[in-house]
């Protein structure tokens, strides 16, 4: 614990860090270099690269494409990996080989790029006309891969127009062999977090905007073929009809706020958190059909990952990483729209505003963004407790691991313009 400890004083100390004048929390950017050994001394995370916009005069690692990095995902085959820089309308893919950019994917559409898109599905009415609906900047958010690392599907928080996020806004499908947009598909009000099935034939959408999750068939194997079911609504929709010309704050006015996104293994149901309200919510993809939502957790859960029989979760407010056997919670499943609970779940205390979890491909450690802590925290799975909490960029919140378990890659993103802006690359040394 004290070589941990101490690691940790000396690596914080290295930082560059000030307090905002209104008070907010220190803006920290950790030099490359900064290393802290966990408290099992079998893991020894590093700080070996960056990739950021908030120091001009570092040329090494200054990327000016970084603005306002919300997430990031590996490729399978390990060899790049994608940032969306929502801010910018920006995809930025580098190589996992040197972190070199080897290129950027813009989200600006006009009328010449009318062929990209899919044909309506009549799920997604446009409640006001407008010239020019297909003409804008999307803001990407998440993203997932599906068949096989092939695609990646970007959904933008909202069309760049639409201040409030309460139209249809739309997902990027990006060929990964040309890293480039092939389709552009219709998508409810503000999406977020978005996954594939293990058996390759769905992918869920998940709407913050309205309480609704929209599922699109892919089984086809031409994405002409891939059509929108009918999107499910958890527990009511969100009636929007808020005004056009003054700015509603739609990350907290959005109902449930649904977030953490996650297909059971068997690909037989769809779990989705309900970070503004409280629990997870249950969807037999099967039928087709919302069941109801379990309690029992802590509140205002943000990430689901599920991993070795186990559910896992983040609570962002409290800053925990909580986890159930799956089977228990499966067993939980209510019916008919209704809410049932479930308890005994195993936690661990980590930073505030715990974001975005992963779990190493041995499912020996989970990590987390803490965005509140300005910490990438390390949870031992087998004892469920932090063994490690390691300087990070202000405002850490997208978060992935390389399939070799070696390299975890952090997003930061800047608030009000300050901190972050930035991608931490982190070499995972470990003594088994």
């Amino acid at each position: 614990m004290r070589k941990a400890i101490t690691t940790l004083i000396i690596a914080a100390a290295s930082a560059i860090a000030y307090m905002a004048a209104d008070g907010a929390l220190a803006v920290v950017h950790p030099k490359v270099g900064n290393q802290v050994t966990a408290d099992d001394g079998k893991l020894t995370i590093t700080l070996t690269d960056k990739r950021q916009n908030h120091n001009w005069s570092d040329r090494a690692t200054r990327e000016e494409d970084i603005f306002s990095p919300k997430s990031v995902r590996v490729h399978p085959d390990g060899t790049k990996y994608y940032v969306n820089s929502l801010e910018g309308g920006m995809t930025v893919v580098f190589s996992t080989d040197g972190n070199r950019k080897l290129t950027t994917i813009h989200h600006q559409f006009a009328a010449a790029d009318s062929a990209l898109w899919a044909l309506p599905s009549g799920y997604y009415p446009i409640r006001f006309h407008r010239e020019g609906f297909n003409t804008f900047m999307g803001k990407p958010v998440e993203s997932c891969f599906s068949h096989n690392g092939r695609f990646l599907w970007v959904p933008y928080y909202r069309r760049s127009f639409d201040i409030n996020a309460q139209l249809p806004s739309a997902v990027a499908i990006i060929d990964t062999r040309t890293d480039s947009i092939v389709r552009l598909m219709e998508t409810g009000p503000l999406p977020k977090m978005i996954a594939s099935s293990p058996d390759g034939r769905y992918v869920a959408i998940t709407h913050w905007g309205d309480n609704t999750v929209g599922i699109v068939d892919v089984s086809a194997p031409n994405a002409r073929f891939w059509r929108h079911k009918p999107p499910l609504i958890v527990d009511y929709k969100l009636t929007l009809n808020l005004p056009t010309g003054t700015e509603v704050n739609r990350d907290r006015n959005s109902g449930y706020c649904l977030r953490g996104t996650v297909f059971t293994p068997d690909s037989h149901y769809l779990l989705v958190s309900c970070m503004g309200g409280d629990g997870i919510a249950a969807i037999d993809v099967k039928a087709h059909r919302y069941l109801g939502r379990v309690t029992g957790m802590r509140g205002n859960v943000r990430h689901l990952i599920i991993h070795g029989g186990y559910l896992y979760l983040s609570s962002n407010n409290q800053g925990y990483v909580q986890r159930l056997p799956l089977d228990k919670f499966l067993a939980a499943l209510p019916a008919d729209g209704h809410t049932s609970r479930v308890d005994g779940w195993q936690e661990c205390k980590v930073g505030a505003g715990a974001r975005t979890i992963e779990i190493t491909p041995d499912g020996r450690y989970i990590l987390a963004a803490c965005n509140a802590a300005n910490s990438l925290d390390v949870v031992e799975v087998a004892t469920m407790r932090r063994i490690a909490s390691v300087p990070a960029d202000s405002y850490p919140v997208g978060l992935d691991i390389a399939p070799d378990g070696h390299t975890a890659y952090l997003t930061s993103q800047a608030r009000n313009y300050h901190g972050g802006n930035n991608v931490g690359i982190f070499r995972l040394d470990y003594d088994k």
